[in-house]
């Protein structure tokens, strides 16, 4: 059994307003399951509404860098829809900065978005999926294969370095849900993301 078994569930994509994160909603909205859209940008999000799909989405504003707006998210998520049954962390930042004279704002924003957000959101998720006994839930990293190697250009180094943060978290809560005995699925969905002087 595949997606399937998720229609009309509920799940939460961050940084749903253009890219990767639109396309996921999009699929998942045309699987049947409640997608709440999760940007800054929340006009853009209506933009990506499926029409005729069976699903429904929400576009909800909020900011992965900041954890009170995360933790109004899924305030709403909870007393809207009942709780999160997939987390899709797609959100990421990538400022232009370098290693030697980089604007610690730049630094901050990356490693708020790429690490501290994505792990707020994973935690938030977790619990409120055993407070409900989900126990077929699961939770994607969307990853770049940067976190794999040496940076190619200096301004990318602290990406990257985010993006082995992500690859060590997944493999720490993959541990941690094993060792409490659930069966919540973990996993990473790593792209040819490496951000270059141009891109940033």
């Amino acid at each position: 059994m595949g997606i399937e078994k998720y229609k009309g569930r509920v799940a939460l994509v961050t940084g749903a307003s253009a890219g990767i994160g639109a396309a996921i909603a999009q699929a998942l909205l045309k699987e049947g399951l409640t997608v709440v859209g999760m940007a800054r940008r929340v006009e853009k999000i209506k933009e990506f509404e499926v029409k005729g799909a069976p699903g429904k989405l929400h576009a909800i504003a909020g900011d992965v860098g900041d954890e009170g707006s995360i933790l109004s998210v899924f305030k709403w998520i909870k007393d809207n829809l009942g709780g999160v049954d997939v987390l899709i962390n797609n959100a990421a930042s990538f400022p232009h900065n370098q290693p030697t004279d980089g604007k610690t704002e730049d630094w901050k924003s990356i490693l708020d978005v790429n690490v501290l957000g994505l792990s707020i959101c994973t935690r938030e998720a977790v619990q409120d999926m055993l407070r409900r006994g989900v126990d077929d839930g699961f939770i994607i990293h969307i990853n770049s294969i940067a976190g794999h190697m040496p940076p190619f250009i200096a301004a990318g180094a602290m990406y990257s370095a985010s993006k082995h943060a992500v690859k060590v978290l997944l493999e720490g809560l993959r541990k941690d849900l094993t060792a409490r005995g659930s069966k919540i699925r973990v996993g990473v969905y790593e792209m040819l993301v490496i951000p270059t002087a141009s891109a940033l």
